[in-house]
């Protein structure tokens, strides 16, 4: 069962169509989230990325697995000051991609926060389908204001 709906992620997240790539957040603690991305052949990047053998970009997952601890991480403000920041990505290491995802396949996300300060959160996150890792890293993201 979902904590967060799609409808709560975009009342987190300012992403929209076609880059929310998070469907549903189904677990969340104080520095731990795990979030639902539903991978459909419709999806923009499969015209390109491979149409005879669609593979979701790697860069994809790990904006996946951003998002999912983007939620978190605002999700920890207060309302007001939400509608004013946006979770950036300032480094990403230690990636890795384990095997292809492909179309009808379920991402399941966890991203734990490693360290959290007002302006910077430092995350571990991994993707797995059918609990097999696809894919994990370790990312740098940076609390900015809007415009």
């Amino acid at each position: 069962m979902a904590i967060l709906d799609i409808d709560g992620i975009r009342a987190i997240l300012p992403h929209r169509y076609p880059f929310l790539l998070v469907d549903s957040i189904v677990e969340m603690e104080d520095l731990r989230i795990v979030g639902i991305k539903n991978v459909t052949v419709n999806e923009p990047f499969f015209m390109g990325h491979f149409p005879e053998f669609p593979v979701m970009p790697g860069v994809l997952i790990v904006e996946a697995m951003a998002q999912v601890a983007g939620v978190l991480v605002l999700s920890k403000l207060p309302e007001d000051q939400r509608k004013s920041k946006l979770v950036l990505l300032a480094t990403v290491e230690e990636a890795k991609f384990r095997r292809p995802v492909r179309p009808g396949d379920q991402l399941r996300i966890e991203a734990t926060v490693l360290k959290l300060k007002s302006s910077l959160a430092q995350v571990a996150a991994r993707a797995t389908v059918n609990g097999v890792d696809v894919s994990e890293a370790r990312m740098l993201c940076k609390l900015a204001d809007r415009g």
